[in-house]
């Protein structure tokens, strides 16, 4: 039988440089030995793209936006997760629940009971293997988007969104310390990555549950 996958999830406010990262991550993953798959969330599917346009860019509802979110996931598992992790590979997804947990949950203020029953429904068993949470203080963040392309819905929130944001991402840290790894991401690309390399090593060299 094949050795089923691992699933690696990048998590961070906008701004926080998780983006940068994430090639990288997957050359470092190919250079162990292991076949790589990244994708990212809301998309990773025909489906999932058409709806990731609709959510960073029409007006809606919260609880529209939290549902759409989760139909992307459900296609995304699907199709292109589930899929990878069984055939062995290992999958990098740019955002996963927690993203909904964060951005929904906190700081639209939808709360997590929500999110986390539309989880137990949708997604019972799947949890990241490992997710590396990129942080930043909120004026770095800020000041990186400044000159990027023209923002979305959510690029477009104000400090206190984000604030919420920010602070429900390291509520999921304290709820599942065994699984979230906090980056600071305020550091030289050199030093995160050293920290990135002993991270994927260590899953590496973990057995699989």
């Amino acid at each position: 039988m094949t050795a089923r996958g691992r699933f690696i999830t990048l998590e961070g406010v906008d701004g926080a440089g998780k983006s940068t990262h994430t090639d990288w991550i997957a050359d470092k993953l190919r250079s162990l030995g292991h076949r790589v798959v990244t994708t990212r969330e809301p998309g990773g599917t025909p489906l999932g793209e058409t709806l990731r346009g609709l959510v960073l860019t029409e007006p809606m509802t919260l609880e529209t936006e939290t549902l759409l979110m989760f139909a992307a996931r459900c296609e995304h598992v699907a199709q292109v997760i589930e899929p990878a992790l069984a055939a062995g590979e290992w999958v990098v997804c740019d955002r996963y629940t927690d993203a909904t947990y964060a951005y929904q949950g906190g700081g639209r203020q939808l709360g997590v009971e929500r999110v986390a029953v539309l989880e137990q429904w949708m997604q019972p068993s799947l949890q990241p293997d490992l997710t590396l949470l990129f942080d930043v203080p909120l004026e770095i963040a800020r000041a990186r988007l400044a000159d990027a392309r023209e923002p979305d819905r959510f690029e477009r929130e104000g400090a206190a969104f984000f604030e919420r944001t920010r602070a429900a991402y390291h509520a999921r840290v304290q709820a599942q310390p065994q699984r979230v790894r906090v980056v600071d991401s305020s550091r030289s690309i050199d030093e995160i990555r050293v920290q990135l390399e002993n991270e994927l090593r260590s899953l590496a060299a973990m057995q699989p549950a």
